[in-house]
Formats: structure tokens, C-alpha cells, sequence
């Protein structure tokens, strides 16, 4: 991954005809690594993405995307749903096509936005009153019996305005089993005890009067079952370079230093190195929001005989560092300059659909290197 990265993100030349059917190839691979066969269309017009989203994306990753937290998620994998009724009645329809069949539904929410309620006449105003969630089985006859059933239901204040969210993992459950069975949600408004309310004194932003920012939305956590190596990992990494790996910055006359660099870089001691990958170079920017790019890093280096702490070794790496030294055994090499740690990284990006997806990929960043 790390030399493909190398190739896509700092081409050093222009690349003759042949360099095109391998840059394709690479970016195809690349594609394989970010869990997709194809890369999403950006939005046909510019799209703000749901705050909701954007602050879940600042608080799991850092501006570069690294994950701040293995454990803030449970999943690896967040999509969120904009209602396509587009309604005056608190009846809302997601479609969740773009959900793949290897994702496991972890929890699924709706989210929906609490305008600031009627100003309601008498001396018996309403402090609260009962919000219910039900799934829609009878699209036609939702009031009749069997034809909606109950997700979710609890008080609201009338005080104030602002987010609620209801699980609603079931229903999401069986419409993504069997997709023709989604027949959307309905929402309801009672006063205490299920007294009913004429005007309700509370409403719901909908999907056709209001901001895009207070649109009814759909939030789903999976995990499509993609997990990375058994190196190390851990949580928010530091990724200046370890102190050790930190080169005297002196002058090099120009003519010394293409010959130079190749005997440096034979003799510096392994350790990580800068890697840059830019979304916008590689041709992703359209559909990717955040980050712009990141920096994977890489190791390079020496593994000299004998290995000291700082390089990080495995006591296997220590064997076969000794039986080399020693030539012990023909053909056995020096132990190589690899990463030790590794990183995952979050995207926040548009799907095909246009639906906005958190996902969160294993093994991306090298944290640091040793020989191994």
C-alpha cells in the first residue's frame, strides 16, 4: 500500500501511455482498500453536509483524519439518510439501498428537529406532551389495526426547541432484510396519558419548509466486518517524528546530493518517514469532504547489526540479525525497516446516493517503525 500510495499521490513525471493502464490499475486497488469498487459520483450541486455528521467526524478524528479514539465507535461505519417524503405530515421515508448486505446494524436513530412549539391559548397549557415513533406496515391504512407498529415513545418538553432522537433499530433491521417492506415511519403528538391534541402544540421540521440543516435524518451505525492486522494500535498517536529519527539539518552542495542521499540512506538507522497523500492529486476530491489528505508515513532504513533498543526489535529480528552478522546460515538477510504501529484513519464523504458516510479504515497511518 505504501509504495501504491507513492505512486498515486507524488507521480514524479509524466507518465507514457503504459504508466496510465498502471495508474488505473492502482487506483482501482486503491478503490479495494477503501472498501469500494467504483469511486462515488461527486454531487451534481454543491451540498452541505449534515452538521450532525461533520461534528461526529471532528470529534472521532483529528484534521487529518486519524482516529482520536478506537473506542468512541462501536462500528466502523456511520450513514446518515435524508427524508425523501418531503411532507407537511410527520410521515418520513428513507432509503437505505446504498446500505450493503455485509453490514451488521448496530443501531439506527432518528433524528429529528423540535421546532419551538404553538403559543396556545387558556389556562391549561401544556408542559409536555407524548412523542411516538411507529413503523409503518400498511402504507395506505397506518391507523388501522396491524398497520403500524410501535419503535419508540417518551415526553417532550414544549419549552424549548432543538434535536430529539429516537432509536429505531428494529425497523431499520427489517427494511434492510427485505427492502420492500419499507414503508417509512409516522410520528405522532398526544398530550399526557395519549389525550389527543388539535392543533398539536409541538412540530417537527420537515423535509420541504425548512433550512437543510434542520431536515429529518435517518443515522446509522454498522460495521461491514473489515478489520486490519494484528499490529499495535492505539488511541490519538503523536505523529511528529520520534526523536530519534530527527536528521541534522546541514547545508549539502548540489552537486553532493543525489550521490550523498543514496549512501545516507543506506546508512541512517531505520525509521518513519513523511508520506503524503492528496485526495484533489489522486483525482477523489469531488465526493471526499474530509480530510483533504493525510500523511501515512513510511519506514525506511538500516537494520544493522547489532539492534539496538531505539530500533524497535523483535527478538526474532534479534536471532536473525546474530545469524546474519555471524553467517551462520546462507541466505538469511537483515531484518527489514517495517511499521510496528499502525493507525486508522476516517473519511467523511458523499456516496453515490448522496447520503453523507462516516467510515473508519484500519492500518492506514504507520505510527512507528522497527525491524523486524
Amino acid at each position: 500500500i505504501v509504495l501504491l500510495l507513492l505512486a498515486l499521490a507524488k507521480p514524479a513525471f509524466p507518465s507514457p501511455a503504459g504508466m496510465e493502464s498502471r495508474r488505473a490499475e492502482a487506483l482501482k486497488k486503491l478503490l479495494e482498500v477503501f472498501g469500494m469498487e467504483d469511486p462515488p459520483a461527486p454531487p451534481a450541486h454543491f451540498k452541505q453536509p449534515p452538521q450532525y455528521m461533520v461534528d461526529l467526524f471532528n470529534t472521532v478524528a483529528n484534521a487529518d483524519g486519524v482516529t482520536k479514539n478506537p473506542d468512541i465507535l462501536e462500528g466502523n461505519t456511520v450513514r446518515s439518510f435524508l427524508d425523501r417524503t418531503h411532507s407537511e405530515e410527520m410521515r418520513f421515508l428513507f432509503v437505505l439501498s446504498s446500505v450493503a448486505k455485509n453490514e451488521k446494524i448496530l443501531t439506527a436513530e432518528l433524528h429529528l428537529f423540535r421546532l419551538w412549539p404553538r403559543v396556545t391559548d387558556g389556562p391549561k397549557r401544556q408542559h409536555f406532551c407524548q412523542v411516538s415513533i411507529y413503523q409503518v406496515l400498511e402504507k395506505d391504512k397506518p391507523d388501522t389495526p396491524g398497520g403500524k407498529k410501535l419503535l419508540a415513545a417518551r415526553l417532550v418538553s414544549l419549552q424549548t426547541s432543538g434535536w430529539e432522537v429516537f432509536a429505531i433499530t428494529p425497523a431499520v433491521r427489517d427494511w434492510t432484510e427485505d427492502e420492500s417492506s419499507n414503508q417509512g415511519l409516522l410520528v405522532t403528538v398526544q398530550g399526557l396519558g395519549g389525550s389527543p391534541l388539535d392543533p398539536p402544540p409541538l412540530q417537527f421540521a420537515s423535509g420541504r419548509d425548512h433550512h437543510e440543516s434542520k431536515k429529518p435524518m435517518l443515522v446509522l451505525f454498522t460495521d461491514d466486518g473489515r478489520r486490519g492486522a494484528s499490529l499495535p494500535t492505539g488511541g490519538f498517536p503523536d505523529l511528529k517524528p520520534q526523536a530519534s529519527n530527527l536528521p541534522a539539518k546541514m547545508p549539502v552542495p548540489k552537486l553532493a546530493r543525489s550521490r550523498s542521499k543514496r549512501s545516507l540512506d543506506r546508512l541512517q538507522p531505520c525509521q518513519r518517514h513523511p508520506l503524503s497523500v492528496d485526495f484533489e492529486e489522486i483525482g477523489w476530491s469531488g465526493w471526499i469532504i474530509s480530510p483533504r489528505g493525510y500523511n501515512a508515513f513510511h519506514c525506511k532504513g538500516s537494520c544493522p547489526f547489532p539492534l539496538g533498543e531505539n530500533m524497535r526489535p523483535t527478538n526474532h529480528a534479534t536471532v536473525q540479525s546474530i545469524i546474519n552478522a555471524l553467517k551462520l546460515s546462507e541466505g538469511v538477510s537483515t531484518p527489514c525497516c517495517v511499521p510496528d504501529k499502525l493507525y486508522s484513519i476516517n473519511l467523511l464523504y458523499f456516496d453515490d446516493d448522496e447520503n453523507v458516510v462516516l467510515k473508519q479504515y484500519d492500518d492506514m497511518v504507520a505510527g512507528s517503525c522497527g525491524c523486524h
